[in-house]
């Protein structure tokens, strides 16, 4: 896919495994942001979404399965300083410490590096969305040199156009090891209401791969209204 097309919501039907993913972008009254993720191991799979306040934290369906939590039990969505942080792991604590000590999002990205999990070295994503003024900014940690050698940290910057919205994930394909993601995100027409971005990406992504979305409208007041589907749970 062509970072610089726009695409629509049907095209993530291309890709059977995008990992990972952030799509943000702005309605005329709101910014929409949905986060999903994907898996192929039964330890990834056995994952749920559940509501904690406005924040949105991962747990294991089944306890009884986890074979290991490090990098897939986290807090994806968290309220910190006025902001709204989206991100793929436990890089959503660090940003929330840094905005609380009054730095900023890239400050504190630049104390993390791609995830420990050779030979894929997933990238880790992120996100700040700024309510007020709708803009967001996004971030991948990825591995420079394809042996973990050294991390490549990009960032990117958007004011929002109202039926835009962005996409950032971890992975290229299903291959193995996993394809990290290439370019800068990529463009999509966003939908105006939260249910069509909900109905729109859950129906696209692949039957199998696919586990739970988060579908977040944030109000310019800070308000964060958060809808979740959970296959794991019968959605």
């Amino acid at each position: 896919m062509n970072n610089s097309t726009l695409y629509h919501l049907k095209d993530l039907t291309r890709n059977p495994y995008w990992g990972r993913g952030i799509l943000v972008g702005r309605t005329e009254d709101a910014v929409l942001a949905a986060y999903f993720i994907m898996g192929r191991s039964e330890n990834s799979r056995n994952r749920v979404f559940l509501q904690e306040g406005e924040n949105v934290r991962i747990e294991p369906h089944d306890p009884s399965k986890v074979t290991d939590p490090s990098l897939i039990i986290y807090y994806p969505v968290k309220k910190a300083a006025g902001q709204v942080i989206v991100t793929n792991g436990d890089q959503t604590d660090t940003v929330e410490a840094f905005l609380n000590e009054g730095k900023s999002f890239e400050e504190a990205l630049r104390t993390r590096t791609f995830e420990p999990d050779p030979p894929h070295y997933t990238p880790r994503i992120s996100c700040l969305i700024d309510p007020v003024s709708g803009t967001y900014r996004m971030s991948i940690l990825k591995d420079g040199d394809g042996e973990g050698g050294w991390t490549e940290r990009c960032f990117y910057e958007y004011e929002g156009e109202a039926g835009i919205g962005h996409l950032i994930h971890t992975y290229e394909g299903n291959e193995s090891p996993l394809p990290t993601f290439e370019g800068e995100p990529k463009k999509f027409r966003l939908p105006s209401t939260p249910e069509e971005l909900m109905d729109a990406v859950w129906t696209n992504l692949d039957e199998d791969n696919k586990i739970s979305l988060a579908v977040l409208k944030i109000s310019k007041d800070g308000t964060v209204e958060t809808t979740i589907l959970n296959k794991r749970l019968g959605d």
